[in-house]
């Protein structure tokens, strides 16, 4: 059902004393503009903000009898919390009950309603509107289980592997500063990359998970609409996130990659290995941790400083 929001409103203020009229009108933004502060109402009115509060007060509480009239709409208000788990974030609420036209008139009748409170902004939570005081500790308690889920799995999920049994309401994580939601409908913790990117690394980050094989600084810069490639390779080289696996190339260190030169490489795989390689197995163990020519390796090996080459044509390290 479609309610006429704005003819509403108006219709309960015409029964106020025209002071009270102004001052709520201005304070929901009931005229098509932005809400105001009590202290900017205050200095038109040559008043405190604390009065303008008074006066704001008595107003609502003088329309909340004459309000009952509208027992539709505010029905059909409960209605809507009712489907959404009892409580919903309040600019969600207020986007889809009032559309693009009537939020500040529906925020003015929640206001008017017996049913509904409000739940202000805290570090943890966004403010909200609910109907049943038992909502919000039913939607902390699973927040809090998913919040567990998600610490244990280390990793964003979707919101099917999230489900807590009937409890569950998105609603409920709607209302959370510290879960939130990406571009690719996974959800995790608010300070995770994959959910919340911060500047060019983390942006980087996404595009290697996304792709799942090593890449380019400049095809990473164009996965991510950069116009300085040179600025993506500077920020990757610095990040040990990122290792650099070939010239220019880079790859995720999650993925098993190690830091270092080629040589590093080799040393690391002959001090693994339980006496002397010869140069197809090295080349072989090499080529999995880097993208490079044989050349390349066969250039480190000659590197006597370092390595030696035995009498049968295998290598092993220099002994100092």
């Amino acid at each position: 059902m479609t309610f006429n929001y704005a003819q509403i409103c108006s219709d309960l203020l015409k029964g106020l004393p025209e002071k009270q009229q102004v001052v709520l009108s201005r304070r929901f933004g009931l005229g098509g503009d932005e809400r105001e502060t009590l202290e900017s109402i205050g200095k038109d009115f040559g008043v405190t903000r604390e009065r303008v509060r008074q006066i704001e007060k008595d107003g609502l509480s003088k329309l909340k009898p004459a309000a009952k009239k509208y027992q539709n709409v505010f029905q059909s208000f409960s209605q809507y919390f009712k489907k959404n788990g009892g409580l919903k974030r309040e600019n969600i609420a207020l986007a889809e009950l009032g559309a693009k036209d009537w939020q500040n008139q529906v925020y003015f009748l929640l206001n008017l309603g017996e049913k509904f409170g409000r739940f202000g902004e805290t570090d943890d939570f966004y403010p909200f509107w609910a109907q049943d005081q038992n909502s919000f500790p039913k939607a902390r308690k699973t927040i809090s289980c998913i919040q567990k889920k998600l610490n244990k799995s280390g990793s964003p999920l979707k919101l099917k592997d999230l489900k807590n049994g009937d409890s569950f309401n998105i609603s409920f994580l709607e209302i959370s500063k510290k879960i939130q939601k990406n571009s690719d409908g996974f959800f995790g913790l608010e300070e995770w990359p994959e959910i919340n990117p911060k500047g060019v690394k983390d942006k980087a980050f996404l595009v290697f998970k996304k792709e799942q094989k090593p890449l380019h600084f400049t095809d990473v810069a164009k996965f991510i609409d950069f116009s300085l490639p040179q600025t993506v390779h500077n920020e990757l080289i610095k990040d040990p996130r990122f290792i650099l696996v070939g010239r220019g190339i880079y790859a995720l260190r999650e993925w098993g990659y190690e830091p270092g030169a080629v040589k590093d490489v080799i040393l690391r795989i002959l001090k693994a290995s339980k006496g002397p390689l010869n140069k197809e197995e090295i080349l072989e163990k090499t080529f999995k941790q880097r993208l490079v020519k044989e050349n390349t390796v066969f250039l480190n090996l000659s590197n006597r400083k370092y390595f030696l080459r035995t009498r049968d044509g295998r290598y092993k390290i220099q002994e100092s």
